[in-house]
């Protein structure tokens, strides 16, 4: 057991780091501080105690990263309920039976997805509220939410009336081998498995970040991966906030251009990145320039062509800001021959492995001691692995892990849970490997 109490991680940091910049939306004026976004969750406790919500109860979530996505998920946790993230690419048949099936209360979400969903086939909701601004969209028959929320300014000086301070930070007591989030993977056949992640699956990815000084205090990260998706979530969300992070959220797609704008803007201390968007930047940006009659002789010629490459490293670092102390690479494999070239120029890049049943981190390891073709090295006292082979060195095998890291199981699905969960807790993760 990871001996950080989740929950504890984020009382800690909002009082310590009360005057920090939090949260910005990029192109917007959304600004939040610690202070800020800790009275805004204390807002939603008062709904939460309003509604006489439980803990365990869950809360689904769904829309693109904004600060009103990142507050909603912590007011959830921190009351003491079960996040329920969906990703908000899903149809709305997927969304229905992920809020069906979660058996959430509530749902947060973006006002145009909320347009798209039926509400008479979300039976179990008590209320709906907008990611925009948190008006409530929807309330069942027989509730009070709209009434208290036109009240909720008198309710928060009626229980903090000398005005809410850091002194008033206090959040539910959960020991760590409580469920905290249930994260709804893409699903391969059907519909899509509820992952039940402890307080202490997501502890060890965040504690791990930390004592590795992935992030600091003051140090700035761009969210433009879905905060829906595991890797997104542990690092640029939950790790980034824990230490005191002042996390920039992009909202919109990711584009190269759109990416490269925002990273020039926001300076980020780390990169998290999946590699499609690093190949599209490689073949749309770097292949062109490459294949240029001079420049494809120059790069034959010896001393001019590491002279030309780090020409090439410095250009591509400062397109990315210029400030990050290295860029992971996660989510899937790495196109070889953007891996080739990026070791080629020396960029500072290292390719990491996970799953959601991970939280999502199984082995890292920093940029300078990264091996080629390799995902890094296993997380040391969080996590262990085999590979399920004769000779595991020589012939691939099927990579079995288990840890801190690996979730409790499937939401209401034991026969999918024993089918990779083995009774020594090995997770059989379905990849292969050396």
């Amino acid at each position: 057991m990871i001996k950080e109490n989740f929950i504890k991680l984020y009382e800690n940091s909002f009082r310590e780091n009360w005057d920090l910049p939090c949260y910005t939306d990029y192109g917007e004026n959304t600004q939040y501080t610690y202070g800020q976004v800790a009275e805004e969750i204390a807002r939603l406790h008062l709904l939460f105690k309003h509604c006489s919500l439980r803990r365990g109860d869950k809360i689904s979530v769904i829309g693109k990263n904004n600060a009103h996505w990142c507050i909603a998920y912590m007011a959830t946790i921190t009351y003491g309920a079960i996040i329920v993230p969906i990703l908000q690419d899903f149809s709305p048949n997927d969304v229905h039976h992920i809020v069906n099936h979660s058996e959430s209360t509530f749902l947060f979400t973006s006002d145009n997805i909320w347009d798209n969903l039926e509400e008479e086939k979300l039976t179990g909701l008590r209320g709906v509220f907008s990611l925009t601004d948190f008006r409530c969209l929807y309330q069942r028959d027989g509730e009070t939410i709209q009434k208290f929320l036109k009240n909720l300014d008198k309710e928060m000086h009626s229980s903090y009336p000398q005005g809410f301070s850091r002194e008033n930070i206090q959040y539910t007591t959960l020991s760590n081998d409580k469920v905290m989030l249930l994260n709804y993977t893409s699903g391969t056949t059907g519909f899509s498995k509820g992952v039940m992640l402890t307080g202490n699956n997501l502890a060890g990815n965040v504690t791990f970040g930390i004592r590795t000084e992935l992030l600091k205090k003051g140090d700035k990260v761009l969210s433009f991966l879905p905060l829906a998706h595991a890797y997104g979530c542990a690092f640029d969300f939950l790790t980034a906030l824990a230490a005191g992070t002042h996390i920039t959220l992009l909202g919109k797609i990711p584009s190269p251009k759109i990416l490269i704008e925002a990273m020039q803007e926001v300076k980020p201390n780390l990169i998290c990145i999946v590699p499609l968007i690093l190949e599209k930047i490689y073949r749309k940006q770097i292949k062109p320039m490459l294949d240029k009659s001079m420049l494809k002789l120059a790069v034959r010629i010896p001393l001019i062509d590491s002279t030309i490459y780090a020409s090439i490293c410095n250009k591509l670092t400062e397109s990315f800001g210029g400030e990050f102390t290295q860029m992971i690479v996660g989510g899937a494999p790495l196109n070889s021959e953007v891996e080739n070239f990026l070791r080629k120029i020396k960029f500072r890049f290292t390719v990491g492995y996970g799953l959601t049943e991970c939280a999502p981190l199984i082995s890292y390891t920093y940029y300078t001691d990264f091996i080629p073709t390799s995902c890094g090295r296993v997380i040391q006292g969080f996590m262990e692995a085999k590979i399920d082979s004769p000779d595991p060195e020589h012939i691939p095998g099927e990579i079995c892990v288990r840890g801190e890291n690996v979730m409790k199981g499937y939401y209401k699905s034991p026969e999918a849970t024993s089918a990779v969960l083995d009774p020594d807790g090995w997770l059989h993760t379905g990849d292969m490997g050396t």
